[in-house]
């Protein structure tokens, strides 16, 4: 059921990996937390909450190390490498890791959902945004959408590129219109560590923009934490994917 990927990205200049669970289903391309790798999820038992959907083969999860998340968090890099980081991954995602889902899809059109929680939730909507003929649903969870605040000060194209906060208001044309067809589902907590208010943000300049989504509160009793995440997504990719 377990499958692990690597080869040499030129774009990031390292080795990264793509990990899949399942054998049959719909893609869901399943971003870690901050710094995570690729097997985070499956540690944390998101793979056990979905081995039902995967069993039945109504899904295939794949999931990739979370290589610029990591140089955000860690602290040891200056933003304007980390804003060119994520640029490259975003380019990794879209030209690497995509026709490497669809070829083990063996289809060449085929339409990923992106998902994940925190930073992870950053990972999907950017992707999303960013690449909307491939990806066509977002399960953003607990989301950190705004990463300005790592920019010390400072702004560079690549951050402006990679951010759908930033980017959005401006975007027209045929990407946004194939994004105007694109769902983007915005779940959160309001217990410990939550911010809620990111979500909104989010959502409100997606809806400025005509880009379908929906913010759904779980209240106080949920917290920025695995339990949380553990209970979303199950219910959300079963009645979506």
């Amino acid at each position: 059921m377990k499958e692990i990927t690597r080869w040499h990205s030129n774009r990031l200049e390292q080795e990264v990996q793509l990990v899949r669970w399942g054998h049959f289903g719909t893609p869901v391309l399943l971003f870690p937390t901050a710094g995570g790798d690729a097997e985070e999820i499956e540690r944390f038992h998101l793979i056990t909450v979905l081995k039902p959907l995967i069993d039945a083969g109504r899904i295939k999860v794949y999931s990739t190390d979370s290589l610029a998340g990591k140089a955000w968090f860690s602290g040891e890099h200056s933003a304007e490498y980390c804003a060119k980081l994520q640029n490259a991954f975003d380019a990794m995602i879209y030209h690497e890791v995509t026709p490497a889902i669809r070829a083990d899809c063996q289809s060449t059109n085929i339409e990923i959902i992106t998902a994940g929680a925190s930073i992870g939730a950053f990972n999907a909507v950017a992707t999303l945004c960013r690449h909307p003929d491939a990806y066509k649903l977002a399960i953003a969870m607990s989301g950190t959408f705004d990463l300005s605040k790592y920019l010390e000060g400072q702004f560079f194209p690549d951050f402006y590129f990679s951010s759908p906060l930033h980017y959005l208001p401006n975007l027209e044309g045929p990407q946004l219109e194939v994004l105007k067809r694109r769902f983007i589902l915005l779940p959160s907590g309001e217990g410990d560590y939550e911010d809620i208010g990111q979500s909104w943000r989010i959502a409100n300049m997606l809806g400025s923009k005509g880009i379908p989504n929906r913010v759904d509160s779980w209240g106080a009793d949920y917290h920025h934490d695995w339990i949380t995440w553990r209970e979303m997504l199950p219910k959300y990719l079963a009645t979506l994917a």
